[in-house]
C-alpha cells in the first residue's frame, strides 16, 4: 500500500511536470507579432511607404496596407522615418589603456548609450594584453560583453604579431566566429606589428576570406617629432596634432594599400582623416584593389582649432589620428558623396576630462587618445550629411547597410527587408534636441558635441523585435543583446 501511495505521488508529479513543461513550450512557441504601421521606410536604395510585420525577433511582412492580425501589438509610426538599426563597426569598451587606466564606458554603459542613439549592434575590438593569446583575448572580451550588452556586438581581432602559433590561433579564431583582424603600423613598442608581419597577415586572412583592418600611422615617424616637441612645447595641447601630420597617415595608408595588393587581399582602413589618405584609397579603387575607407563625425564636424581652446578644453579632442584642416573636412565630405568612403562608425573611446585626459595637462603625450561618440552618431550624421547633401538612402547605406555587407552580417543586419532581424528605429522628423553630456547615456563626464542641435528625435528603437528604447529613453534594465558569430566566405562555400 505504500509502494502504491508513493508510486502514485511520482505518476502525479510527472504528469505535473510534463504539463508545466508543455504550457511553457507552448507559450515559448505562440508567436511573438508586432506591427508598424503609416511610417516611412528608409533603405539604402529608397524611401518608401510601408508597413512591417514583426514575428519572433525577424520581419515577416514588409508593404502597404498590411492588415493587422489577432494579439498582434500595433506600433503608429505616422509621420515618422523608419530605417534598420545603425551598426557602429568601431568602438573601444572596457579597454585598458596603461597605467591603471580603463575606457570610461564598458560594454553595460556603452552598449545601452548606442541603443539611445539608434545603434542596434556594435563590433568592438578585442585587445590581448602581453604575452595572451588571441584566445585569451577572445575569452577576456567575451567575459566583459556577455550578458552586460543592449545590443547585439561582434568583435574584430586585434593582431599585435605574427608567427606560426599566430597562424594557428588566426584560424581558431573564425572557428569562433571572429573574422575581421586589427593591425597597427604605429604603436611599435605594444601594439604595432612590423611590416613583414602585416603583409604575412594580409596573406593568411586573404587565404581564409577574412579581413584586415589597419590603423596607418607611420609610428617611427611619430616617435621622433613627438620628441622634439616634448622639448619646446610639452604642455601644448596643438603639438599633439603637430606630432602627426596628414603625411604620417598618407604614407602609412600608401604603405599598407601596397601590402594589401602584393597580397592579393582586401584591406579596410579605419578612421581615414587626412585628404592626402582618401586619394592614395582612391587611386587604388581605381586600379581595381578591395580597400574599404573608413571616417567619424569628429573628423566632418571639426578641425584642428579645437587644439587652440583654453586651458584643457582641447584634451578632449584629443584622438589619434587627430583632427585636420577644414581642407580635409571638404575632402572627407566629398568622398562620401561620391562613394569613396564606406562606412561612418565612431572609434568610440571615452576618457573623461576630470581625472584622465587631465593626466596630460603639462604633458601632451599623456592626454588617453579618444573620444565618445556612440550615442550622437546617427543623429549628427542625420543632420550634417543632409546639409552636405547625402540622401536618406546614403546615409543608412554610411551608418547600416555598408557595415553589415563589409562584415558579413548581410541581410541579417542592416536591411528592412523580410527575413532580417527587426532591429528597427523610428525617427521622428518633428523632434529637435541639443546634445549635452548633462543628459547623455554615455558614462563620461563630457561630449565633443556638446550644444549642437540635431534635428531629427529618436522615437523607438527595436532590437531583434524587443522594444529597447521607448518614447526616447532607454526601457530595459536586462541587457539583451547577443554575440554574433560571423563566418568567412571561404566558411560559406
Amino acid at each position: 500500500m505504500i509502494y502504491v501511495v508513493q508510486h502514485g505521488r511520482r505518476k502525479f508529479g510527472d504528469f505535473f511536470e510534463k504539463g508545466r513543461q508543455n504550457y511553457a513550450a507552448f507559450f515559448k512557441e505562440v508567436p511573438r507579432k508586432m506591427l508598424i504601421r503609416n511610417g516611412t521606410l528608409v533603405s539604402g536604395t529608397e524611401i518608401f511607404r510601408a508597413d512591417l510585420l514583426v514575428q519572433n525577433g525577424r520581419i515577416a511582412g514588409v508593404g502597404p496596407g498590411i492588415a493587422a492580425g489577432p494579439g498582434e501589438e500595433i506600433v503608429d509610426a505616422a509621420g515618422c522615418l523608419i530605417m534598420p538599426g545603425a551598426i557602429d563597426a568601431h568602438t573601444h569598451f572596457d579597454m585598458p589603456a596603461g597605467d591603471g587606466m580603463m575606457t570610461a564606458d564598458d560594454f553595460y554603459t556603452g552598449t545601452r548609450a548606442a541603443v539611445a542613439g539608434g545603434t542596434t549592434t556594435i563590433l568592438d575590438f578585442a585587445e590581448p594584453q602581453d604575452g595572451e593569446t588571441l584566445s585569451d583575448g577572445l575569452a577576456n572580451w567575451h567575459r566583459k560583453a556577455d550578458h552586460r550588452s543592449f545590443c547585439d556586438y561582434g568583435f574584430h581581432m586585434t593582431v599585435s604579431r605574427w608567427d606560426e602559433a599566430m597562424s594557428k590561433e588566426f584560424d581558431k579564431m573564425i572557428d569562433q566566429g571572429v573574422t575581421s583582424f586589427k593591425a597597427y603600423t604605429a604603436y611599435k613598442d605594444s601594439l604595432g606589428v612590423q611590416d613583414s608581419e602585416l603583409y604575412l597577415l594580409m596573406k593568411k586572412a586573404a587565404a581564409r576570406g577574412a579581413l584586415v583592418l589597419v590603423h596607418c600611422e607611420n609610428g617611427d615617424l611619430i616617435d621622433c617629432r613627438v620628441r622634439e616637441l616634448l622639448e619646446t612645447a610639452p604642455d601644448c595641447v596643438m603639438s599633439h596634432a603637430l606630432s602627426r601630420p596628414n603625411l604620417v597617415e598618407k604614407e602609412a595608408v600608401s604603405r599598407v594599400v601596397d601590402f594589401a595588393a602584393l597580397a592579393e587581399a582586401p584591406v579596410y582602413i579605419v578612421h581615414v582623416s587626412a585628404k592626402e589618405s582618401m586619394e592614395v584609397i582612391r587611386q587604388a579603387r581605381h586600379k581595381g584593389q578591395r580597400v574599404f575607407a573608413e571616417t567619424c563625425p569628429h573628423y566632418l564636424l571639426f578641425n584642428d582649432a579645437q587644439y587652440e581652446l583654453s586651458g584643457l578644453c582641447g584634451a578632449k579632442y584629443v584622438m589619434s589620428p587627430p583632427l585636420r584642416k577644414l581642407s580635409d573636412q571638404r575632402a572627407l565630405w566629398k568622398c562620401l558623396k561620391d562613394g569613396s568612403i564606406d562606412t561612418i562608425s565612431t572609434d568610440h573611446c571615452a576618457f573623461n576630462l576630470q581625472g584622465q585626459k587631465d593626466r596630460g595637462e603639462h604633458d601632451f603625450t599623456k592626454i588617453p587618445n579618444g573620444v565618445p561618440g556612440v550615442e550622437h552618431r546617427v543623429l549628427l550624421m542625420l543632420r550634417f550629411g543632409q546639409e552636405q547633401g547625402l540622401t536618406l538612402p546614403e546615409l543608412v547605406r554610411l551608418l547600416s547597410e555598408n557595415q553589415a555587407r563589409i562584415f558579413g552580417l548581410y541581410p541579417r543586419k542592416g536591411s528592412l527587408s523580410v527575413g532580417s532581424d527587426a532591429d528597427i528605429v523610428i525617427l521622428d522628423p518633428n523632434v529637435s534636441s541639443v546634445i549635452s553630456a548633462r543628459k547623455q547615456v554615455q558614462h563620461v563626464d563630457y561630449t565633443p558635441y556638446e550644444g549642437i542641435r540635431v534635428n531629427y528625435g529618436i522615437k523607438h528603437v527595436f532590437l531583434r523585435g524587443d522594444w529597447v528604447v521607448k518614447n526616447g529613453k532607454p526601457v530595459s534594465e536586462e541587457p539583451k543583446g547577443e554575440f554574433l558569430a560571423r563566418k568567412t566566405k571561404e566558411g560559406d562555400e
